[in-house]
This record gives C-alpha cells, sequence and structure tokens, in this order.
C-alpha cells in the first residue's frame, strides 16, 4: 500500500496498525505535506524507497506530481488517504483512473468533489472504504443493504471541548483549550473542526455521498462517551450501531483488512465497562459550522468545495493566532454568501478552492481588524 499523509496523526496510527500485523501489510510508499525528517524516518523503518512530499523539499521528490506518482505506482494495491485538507484529490482521482482501492480518511475529498469522486469510483470498479470512525461504524453496519432500505444515518459526535457552551462564552477560548479534546487524540486541524462541530458537517456530507443518502437522511447527535461510533436506521424502524473504545486504529484495521473480518490486537469493548451511554441534539445556534456545511450541500455544484476551503483557512489562521475562534463560522458564511456555486468539474472545485481561500482570507483580515 502507499500512504499520503503518512506523518500526521492517521498516517501514524497506520503504520502503527502495520507494525502488529506485518504477514498482512507491506508499505510501498509514502507522502507527506513537509515533515521530510519523519518521512525519511519512517521510510528506514519499513523499508520504503518510493517518497513523495507536497511542499519543495531537497533530497526528496516534491510537488503534487510526486505525490501521484506514489499513489499511481504499479506495485500499490491500496492507497490510504489521510493527508489533511483538499490536496489530497487529485491524488485520489489518479489513483482511482489507475484502478487502485482507496482507504479514505481525508473527508475533504468527498466534500469538495463527492459529485466527481464517486462516479468515477464506479466507473472504475474501485470500492473507496471509508476510515473515519463514524462512515466506518455506518459502512460495517450497511454490509447487504441497499440505500433505499436506510431512513436515516445518526451521526455521533463528542460535543467536543465546548460542549454545553453558548456563543457569547466562545467569544475569547484559546488555541489550547480548543484542543483540548474529551475522547480524541488528533490532529491539530481536525481537533480545532471537532471544536466548532465543523467536523461533523463535513461528515455530513461525506456520509450522503459515501452511502447514496440525500443530505437530509444524515443526521448528528452528541455522544459524550464516544463509544457508540454511528447509528443505522432502517425503514422498518430497526437501528443498528457500531461499538467500540474511541481508538482510530480500530477503524483503520477494519479499511485495511476489508472484507476480511479478522484478529486485530485491539482490546474489544465490553457493555459493562460503560454502562451509561449518553445522547442528546446539538445546538446549531451556537455551533453554527454545522448547519452552514449542510446548506454547501443542498445548494451543491461548487459551494461545498467552497465551504471546505474557507473552514481551512479560518482553522489554521486560528490555529496560528491570527483569527478568534467565532471567525471561523463567521468566515465560512461570508465566502458562502460571497460564493457563486457552479456545476463541479475538477477545474471549477480548484478554481473555486483558490477564489474561496482568498475571500477567506480577505475576511480573517477584515475582521481582525474589526
Amino acid at each position: 500500500m502507499a500512504i499520503l499523509g503518512s506523518t500526521g496523526s492517521i498516517g501514524t496510527q497506520t503504520l502503527d496498525v502495520i507494525s502488529r500485523h506485518p504477514d498482512r501489510f507491506q508499505v510501498v510508499g509514502l507522502a507527506a505535506r513537509r515533515n521530510a525528517a519523519l518521512l525519511q524516518e519512517q521510510a528506514r523503518r519499513f523499508d520504503v524507497r518510493r517518497l513523495a512530499l507536497y511542499e519543495p523539499t531537497a533530497g526528496v521528490p516534491s510537488g503534487m506530481e510526486a505525490v501521484v506518482d506514489v499513489a499511481t505506482a504499479p506495485d500499490v494495491d491500496l492507497v490510504v488517504v489521510c493527508v489533511a485538507g483538499v490536496i489530497g484529490l487529485l491524488p485520489t482521482v489518479r489513483a482511482i483512473e489507475a484502478g487502485k482501492a482507496v482507504a479514505l480518511a481525508s473527508k475533504e475529498v468527498l466534500v469538495a468533489a463527492g459529485e466527481i469522486v464517486m462516479p468515477l469510483a464506479k466507473q472504475h470498479g474501485v470500492e473507496i472504504v471509508p476510515i473515519d470512525s463514524e462512515h466506518c461504524a455506518v459502512f460495517q453496519c450497511l454490509r447487504g443493504y441497499r440505500p433505499d432500505q436506510v431512513r436515516k444515518l445518526i451521526l455521533t459526535a463528542s460535543g467536543g471541548p465546548f460542549r454545553g457552551r453558548k456563543t457569547a462564552d466562545l467569544a475569547d477560548v484559546t488555541v489550547e483549550q480548543a484542543l483540548n479534546h474529551p475522547t480524541w487524540r488528533m490532529g491539530g486541524k481536525i481537533t480545532v473542526d471537532s471544536a466548532t462541530l465543523m467536523n461533523k458537517g463535513l461528515e455530513t456530507i461525506e456520509a450522503k455521498w459515501l452511502f447514496g443518502l440525500s443530505i437530509d437522511q444524515v443526521e448528528v447527535q452528541i455522544h459524550p462517551q464516544s463509544v457508540v461510533h454511528s447509528l443505522v436506521v432502517m425503514r422498518d424502524g430497526s437501528a443498528l450501531g457500531q461499538l467500540g473504545w474511541p481508538d482510530m486504529r480500530l477503524p483503520i484495521f477494519v479499511a485495511l483488512s476489508h472484507p476480511e473480518r479478522v484478529e486485530s490486537g485491539l482490546p474489544p469493548w465490553s457493555p459493562l465497562d460503560t454502562p451509561n451511554l449518553t445522547f442528546e441534539g446539538v445546538d446549531e445556534q451556537t455551533f453554527r459550522c454545522l448547519p452552514l456545511a449542510r446548506e454547501s450541500a443542498r445548494i451543491g455544484g461548487t459551494m461545498p468545495c467552497a465551504m471546505n476551503a474557507a473552514n481551512e483557512e479560518a482553522a489554521n489562521a486560528f490555529l496560528a493566532g491570527k483569527a478568534r475562534f467565532l471567525q471561523i463560522p463567521e468566515t465560512v458564511e461570508t465566502v458562502m454568501v460571497r460564493h457563486h456555486s457552479v456545476a463541479a468539474t475538477l477545474e471549477s472545485l480548484i478554481e473555486a478552492d483558490r477564489e474561496a481561500r482568498e475571500l477567506a482570507r480577505e475576511s480573517l483580515l477584515s475582521g481582525s481588524r474589526a
């Protein structure tokens, strides 16, 4: 397999899973954004010679073409896409065109371009297996069922570090507070997305494309214990759920070993260990990113791509100390109002992404002066 984003949180956990099963998995390609030192260390550990970095670096093939070369190499059977952001889109498209199986953790790929990626996968007979814990849960529950047998999906959310707070309470939150996730340990950007609940907005759009449903068939509920990873409510009223510890190594293993179900070496969950599981609705007036993401999917075309780009810019600006927490939904809404959605093609999506980032930076700059 090839791993795109190997130095990030999901990438390093993927390599940890692989290291536990050397008889089952072999890594033949690694790509990362900029961490050349860790990439080369991983290459030595797993004896990988095919490397690439998105950002120019001496001594390592660099740029988008180099990453695509890793994803499409002849000896690659499975491409694990876990690079943060929409930069994973083109390598995913090229991998699908080359007939490679895809294990997808980069939700932005389907958020921005599900309208293109899913038909392309069907055309080339490529199955996209999700790594996200919520989508992996739905994927497992839906085996053998058709989309028309499903009433709705319920994606669960821990609620993040600011669960129960109101908008006024979020005006001065710090980066450190936003990164203090109650149950999961993840990368910086996705942890901020969890704090704003944008992560659930992105997952809602991703679920729509992965499972062939309408956006209004995907619901989000708060589940602080993070044990029930998702629920599928069938037309007959039955609800199917997948439960397990909040440990990304299990959905990673499920995706890598699909369609087999074999010993993972990870501790199994027991209902006696977590007897009090609770659920509650989402406060969408406080956490506005979720309804904004849902609205972008209803509009369709290039709007989800623009929404995602605006969120990336705003979340990263917050992480860098250059924006306030509440500027994240403000920026997303501003860009969505100003973006004129057109039909989704690879070219229009690339342009929408560029334009939205420019608008987002302008909005953030004006907001920081206010």
